[in-house]
């Protein structure tokens, strides 16, 4: 029973989405109560489930594909990182999202989709071994999807058919990786070195490292690695719960994640590390720090701006995982973890904003500061935290990162330092350029448009100031949380 656990907080949220379009709810009222307890019962579930250790044993098996190969689910200490961090967040987005989509012609399909992804996003968490990672990976692409064409307009429909099309491509090439595993490993099961480490390799090791690659870019689609990027800003076109699901919890996350399995539990860091492999990958993922970060000192349009800068920022995760060392297994972890919190604070900031002003771009935002000061104070507290500066979370995942950099050290060290002071600088200018604007209008600037708005509700306030309030406390005191990467690092 233990085990089996495991099940139903991935298909609570699943069945809960089914039932929603199958069976109209009385009123919307009813409907959020609904939605809102299935997910905090999800969450409450979940936090029992690490707190007690009750997926640590053999996993819960859902069904077998051979005698051999099942899948399966299995909550290990980077699984707990990940499964803990969406279940944090996912009921205070869908708090958020009430008041957002109040008014929306499509909520109860919005919120169905909205919520079945939160179990999607779990089967990717708790996934025992790559098959059911890759098939939850496919069924999150899936239920995204929707979301992304939600609006039915045309750069709705532009947007989620780019969507569609890079995933699915990724998904091709991730699957080519998956194979690989299988026939060299015997198996796909999680295991911190990998599973090739004690292989019998009867392939050129070659072929293995290139499929590898092929794999590493085809989880990235989603991670939003260069050149497989160009999907997330489109996206930005879908309502800003969407925007901060896909930018911030759900599915960059899902794809930075799956990277980590691939290379430190399935490859294994020992196998790549100092390979061809190891540094085109490693280049590309510094190409796309230093893209995403000019992109976004460039971008006037708000979410797109942030959009770009959630490309950069994933790429930090990345350039701890291409360490290929425990150090850089505890930056990656640290930076999906801190992100999280700061970008869907930034994105819900920028998503209020334009839900009570109806701005859409930078130079809109002149004198709003002073209309709508909670949410400017709380996005300004999230630009410091991605910039890096103490006590903000932001400064402990960059310095972790650093440190993994010089620990490596070589070129591959010395280009990521410079690296990222690069985009450490063009991160004040993007993000800081909005506060500038908000608070320090020009002095002939007409702020007449800016009468009655004011901040928004409670619904859309108490998440924002959650999320500072975390990102805040765990810069201050993040040693616990330390202690356990540090523990799932060293395979403790």
């Amino acid at each position: 029973m233990d085990q089996n656990i495991l099940i139903i907080p991935v298909f609570l949220p699943i069945v809960a989405g089914i039932l929603m379009i199958a069976i109209k709810p009385k009123s919307k009222t009813y409907s959020k109560s609904f939605i809102e307890a299935i997910v905090l019962i999800n969450s409450i579930l979940v936090w029992t489930i690490i707190l007690t250790g009750m997926g640590r044993g053999e996993g819960a098996v859902l069904f077998k594909l051979t005698y051999d190969l099942a899948v399966y689910f299995k909550l290990d200490g980077a699984g707990c990182v990940f499964a803990g961090l969406v279940s944090v967040l996912w009921p205070l987005a869908t708090l958020y999202s009430f008041e957002y989509m109040e008014h929306d012609e499509h909520i109860r399909s919005f919120f169905s989709l909205y919520t079945m992804t939160f179990g999607v996003t779990l089967g990717i968490a708790m996934a025992g071994n790559l098959v059911t990672l890759y098939v939850f990976y496919e069924m999150l692409t899936l239920v995204t999807f929707p979301l992304v064409l939600h609006d039915r307009s045309r750069e709705a429909r532009r947007a989620s058919r780019m969507y569609l099309y890079y995933s699915i491509g990724g998904a091709a090439c991730a699957f080519m990786g998956l194979v690989f595993v299988l026939s060299c490993g015997r198996t796909t099961d999680f295991t911190l070195g990998g599973v090739l480490r004690n292989a019998s390799i009867t392939f050129d090791p070659n072929i293995l490292l290139a499929m590898y690659v092929l794999a590493f870019f085809g989880f990235g689609v989603k991670a939003a690695i260069f050149p497989v990027q160009k999907w997330l800003p489109a996206a930005s076109v879908a309502p800003t719960p969407v925007t901060a699901l896909l930018h911030a919890v759900a599915v960059v996350k899902s794809g930075a994640f799956a990277i980590i399995r691939l290379t430190y539990y399935s490859y294994g860091a020992d196998f790549i590390e100092g390979t061809w492999a190891h540094y085109l990958v490693a280049a590309f993922v510094l190409i796309t720090i230093a893209y995403g970060s000019t992109m976004a000192v460039k971008e006037i349009h708000f979410k797109k701006r942030l959009a770009y800068s959630t490309i950069s920022n994933l790429s930090y995760i990345l350039l701890g995982v291409v360490m290929m060392s425990p150090l850089g297994l505890i930056a990656a972890f640290t930076h999906l973890v801190f992100h999280a919190f700061m970008k869907i604070c930034s994105f819900f900031s920028a998503g209020a904003v334009m839900h009570k002003a109806n701005r859409h771009y930078v130079y809109e935002l002149d004198g709003l500061g002073y209309k709508m000061p909670v949410v400017f104070i709380c996005f300004t507290a999230s630009a410091l935290s991605l910039m890096g500066v103490p006590p903000f979370a932001g400064f402990i995942s960059k310095w972790n990162i650093v440190s993994a950099a010089l620990d490596t050290g070589g070129v591959l060290g010395t280009c990521a330092i410079v690296v990222l002071l690069y985009s450490a600088l063009m991160t004040a200018i993007y993000m800081l350029s909005v506060t500038v604007r908000a608070f320090i209008p020009p002095k002939d600037e007409d702020l007449s448009g800016n009468e009655g708005v004011t901040d928004p509700g409670w619904k859309m306030i108490v998440p924002l100031i959650i999320f500072v309030i975390a990102f805040t406390a765990m810069g201050i005191y993040s040693k616990p949380l330390m202690n356990v990467l540090q523990d799932i690092a060293y395979g403790m």
